[in-house]
């Protein structure tokens, strides 16, 4: 049998089938965050209309069967015939890829969306969607199944001449993703920060499922500054006002907001239309220039910074800062398919232009701000000095000795990284019992004494400094910050292992902060990874069972019956266990329960605020972060 390639080989795919046949092309993938951005796609839509100036009222709900309805006060879908196409314009954007009012022609000056296919890769990735649309007195409808039209447009009532507006309601297809079941948390997340970045509009979620019924309503102002107040909820403010500067330049919106506080972290987030662009691009180039230009020339004009002295770098100037880049452009160009980073090179001068020229003008109106956060910059720079000493005198210690690896590490004897995997282990007894259940060829045991440093609440000097910390650092391979090559990592699988309880959870935290602070690549890349260790042993007429959680015992009991000669060992840490019931249970690879940590970059504003919460000197958003959360904690000790 011969596989023939020639011209009746080549596939063509009519209309939608081709997002059908790889909707990961289109929505990124099939998994939950391809679910979600679904509802992005139609949402962008109804933003699109109030950049434009028609909207202000966007209404989501989730229904118990996980469809979507999203509906907006905007100008309404057009219900025309595209002579084009010899179809009404609302059929077009629902069935025909590339088609929408966002490819010149007058529709929208500045749009977000997927390239414009966003409406009509949702209609074909769900099992139906239905189109109603208020415009002119008259209430039109469509329905679409798995993107086919099934009636042509029609009248189906009448409504208010002077309220126009679309709804779009939709069932995801349960045959394209892995699971059809809506995060309310994931989807209120996204839709705040879209509410921050239009100001003025009011974005209501709702969940309509039974048990789960909740509502918000995201609406502010202010914008981008409320923003910025928003994610430095956590943290100490070092001066009560938010910088703002807007202006526009070469056809160029720029909004930019910022606010230092006390913490060491840089957290800037920018976006294109309402696009996240967690890889930055042009006009995040275009801010950090302005930003280090216009502190250095405060600085030696008002002799905050004496002229023997070196200048301030972006990275002092920027510890504890929380800005917001939020542009709007025409043509915007972004570098790979993902839109994750911003190429126009014009993007770059007008946000350079308009911060340099406006903040400028606030450091000489607010002398005090503009000294504090010199001052700020000043200890920043000598703590970063006395970290790079620290690492050269490391890095010299390293190529004396030749041995970069620490004492503490029992190191595996397969030098392949694909096949190595590191535990990171709490305490002695516990690393000492993994040790001598581990495999030998691909498992290393790095044991750590006791709760690691919170580098939320450390600058780079005391991290350098601080054993554990150095131990992981060197054990990876990698280095940090810009030190760091993921091409040196040392092992593929990097295994968090520690107790069950409260204490364990908190080592946990500590350890993830760490690497999302200083090696956050390891969490992108899929190399981190929570081990699972059992809670409960059950032991009957000798044989043994592990339970991970309630449910589990609760099940293992109902087979096996509940009688006294059952023994129920309750493990309060891993060093309860003898090295073979660790293997068993949390280390042999046929049979453990691994977690991966993974990052979703879309939310990294929510993430970076988690942290903060968690991690931070504030009590009050703490508590309260607990209290909304607790009801997810499955398994907690006190």
């Amino acid at each position: 049998m011969s596989n023939e390639y020639g011209a009746d080989q080549i596939q063509i795919l009519e209309g939608l089938e081709a997002v059908r046949k790889r909707p990961g092309m289109y929505i990124g993938s099939t998994s939950a965050r391809g679910l979600h951005h679904l509802v992005y796609e139609i949402v962008d839509n109804a933003v699109d209309e109030a950049l434009a100036g028609y909207c202000d009222l966007i209404d989501v709900t989730i229904h118990p069967d996980n469809s979507i309805t999203v509906i907006d006060n905007g100008r309404g879908i057009p219900v025309g015939i595209n002579h084009k196409a010899g179809l009404p314009a609302v059929e077009v954007v629902f069935t025909v890829l590339h088609a929408g009012g966002k490819f010149g022609g007058g529709g929208y000056k500045v749009s977000g969306g997927l390239h414009g296919v966003g409406a009509s890769v949702v209609n074909a990735l769900s099992t139906w969607l239905e189109v109603e649309i208020c415009s002119e007195g008259k209430v039109y409808k469509q329905r679409y199944e798995r993107g086919k039209t099934m009636y042509p447009l029609k009248v189906i009532g009448d409504c208010d001449p002077d309220r126009n507006g679309s709804k779009v309601t939709f069932l995801p297809d349960d045959t394209v993703f892995e699971d059809v079941i809506y995060d309310y948390d994931t989807l209120k997340n996204r839709l705040r920060e879209m509410a921050f970045l239009t100001k003025g509009i009011k974005i209501t979620l709702r969940d309509t499922r039974p048990g789960k019924e909740q509502e918000k309503s995201f609406h502010y102002e202010g914008g981008i500054k409320e923003f910025v107040t928003y994610l430095n909820k956590s943290k100490e403010a070092l001066y009560d006002a938010v910088i703002y500067c807007e202006g526009e330049r070469d056809d160029i919106y720029v909004e930019v907001a910022m606010q230092h506080n006390d913490s060491y972290n840089d957290a800037t987030y920018s976006f294109v239309n309402n696009i996240t662009t967690p890889e930055g691009g042009t006009h995040l180039s275009g801010f950090r220039n302005a930003l280090t230009k216009t502190f250095n020339n405060y600085a030696r004009n008002n002799k905050l910074l004496k002229e023997n002295e070196p200048a301030l770098s972006g990275d002092d100037i920027r510890e504890g800062l929380t800005a917001i880049i939020s542009v709007k452009i025409e043509e915007p160009q972004f570098e790979g398919q993902t839109k994750q980073k911003l190429g126009n090179s014009e993007a770059r001068g007008a946000v350079d232009a308009i911060v340099s020229e406006q903040l400028t003008y606030f450091l000489e109106q607010n002398p005090a701000v503009a000294k504090a956060i010199c001052e700020k910059s000043l200890l920043a720079q000598r703590a970063r000095e006395a970290a790079r000493k620290a690492r050269d005198l490391t890095r010299r210690k390293t190529a004396l000795e030749n041995t970069s690896l620490p004492g503490k590490l029992a190191d595996c004897s397969d030098k392949d990284p694909r096949n190595c995997e590191i535990y990171i282990v709490e305490g002695d007894s516990a690393g000492g019992s993994a040790k001598t259940a581990r495999s030998r060829d691909t498992q290393a045991i790095l044991p750590l004494r006791g709760k690691i440093l919170n580098v939320e609440k450390a600058r780079l000097d005391k991290i350098y400094g601080n054993a554990e910390i150095k131990a992981m650092i060197t054990a990876f391979g990698t280095g940090i910050h810009e030190d760091f090559d993921i091409t040196k990592l040392r092992y593929h699988k990097i295994i968090i292992m520690t107790d069950a309880d409260v204490d364990g959870a908190h080592i946990s935290t500590l350890l993830l902060t760490f690497l999302y602070r200083f090696m956050p690549e390891l969490i992108k890349q899929g190399y981190v990874y929570l081990a699972k260790p059992p809670l409960f042993k059950i032991e009957k007429n000798k044989k043994v069972w592990y339970a991970y959680n309630e449910s589990e015992l609760n099940q293992i009991m109902a087979e096996i019956g509940r009688d006294s000669s059952n023994k129920i060992q309750r493990y309060k840490g891993l060093g309860e266990m003898d090295p073979e019931q660790l293997w068993e249970t949390t280390m042999d690879p046929e049979r453990r329960i691994l977690e991966r940590v993974v990052m979703d970059e879309e939310n990294s504003s929510e993430i970076d605020l988690t942290f903060t919460t968690l991690m931070g000197d504030k009590v009050e958003p703490r508590r309260e972060f607990i209290e909304a959360n607790a009801v997810y904690v499955q398994n907690l000790d006190i």
